[in-house]
């Protein structure tokens, strides 16, 4: 053996594990990546600037009414620092063709609020983000929006790496001002990612959504999942779960593509069939 090879191989070894070594901890937060599914309420603890439009081909259970609902929204987000951020979380507008009812197209509400990381533990790979938003009835009624007189979502997100894998969560409650009108539920959402390249960072998630009281409208035995709150009148107590799969490209440090297809999995009646989810996130 060299022996003055030596402490050039220690070096390049030392060099190799202090390099593995921070990827699993700092590294592993520049590879976290936003939720793909349940764009409205499952937020994501990061906070960072960026402009996401997004698209959602939702399809109705048969069960239920039939048909499909197309959504084209804009979702925007200011870091105002590095743990406080404005989010927009629902817009946009609705191509609702249910098989049972009218075809109907239309605005829906608007949602805007705050989040605030109250841990940002960059050793551990580890953010903590509670938050608050408030929905804004000025939707159009023919397309389910619009009812009510407010809606607030209480939620908290969190992620965690583990080097390349991340698991992100968020529960949380949204509260009605007017429980006649609509309906207060929980939600929960969870999901997996792993990096394997930049260009294909595959994830599998879970949303689910339970309506916690009655209001007085149609006797449906279901809501309406995260976009619409039809204020059932027979919904207390159901839940619904959808589970999903998908992947996200990171295209440029400040650019990333989302696709995801969910299926619903709970008993029916059941708003929830099937969707296909599409989104860019441009980060600035």
């Amino acid at each position: 053996m060299n022996t003055n090879s030596l402490p050039k191989t220690i070096l390049t070894t030392a060099l190799a594990l202090t390099s593995v070594s921070a990827f699993a901890a700092e590294d592993s937060l520049s590879t976290a990546i936003s939720p793909v599914t349940n764009p409205i309420y499952f937020e994501s603890a990061l906070v960072q600037s960026e402009v996401r439009p997004i698209y959602m081909h939702h399809k109705i259970d048969s069960d239920f009414v039939g048909g499909d609902a197309n959504v084209y929204a804009l979702q925007l987000r200011w870091a105002v620092t590095d743990r406080l951020a404005i989010i927009a979380t629902k817009d946009g507008y609705i191509d609702l063709n249910p098989d049972a009812l009218p075809h109907q197209n239309g605005w829906a509400d608007v949602a805007a609020g705050v989040k605030y990381a109250i841990i940002k533990d960059e050793e551990h790979a580890f953010i903590l983000t509670p938050g608050l938003t408030f929905e804004i009835p000025v939707g159009q009624e023919k397309v389910f929006q619009g009812n009510g007189d407010g809606m607030w979502n209480v939620f908290t997100s969190a992620v965690k790496g583990f080097g390349k894998f991340h698991l992100t969560g968020n529960v949380g409650f949204n509260v009605p001002n007017n429980t006649d009108e609509e309906t207060a539920n929980f939600h929960a959402s969870l999901q997996a990612d792993y990096w394997v390249h930049q260009y294909f960072i595959p994830l599998v998630s879970f949303n689910s959504f339970t309506t916690l009281s009655n209001a007085d409208g149609p006797p449906f035995e279901t809501e309406g999942f995260d976009l619409i709150n039809f204020g059932s009148s027979n919904a207390k107590g159901t839940t619904q779960v959808a589970l999903g799969i998908g992947f996200r490209s990171r295209i440029l440090k400040s650019l990333d593509i989302g696709f995801a297809f969910e299926f619903g999995v709970t008993d029916k009646p059941d708003i929830f069939d099937n969707r296909y989810t599409v989104d860019a996130i441009w980060r600035f």
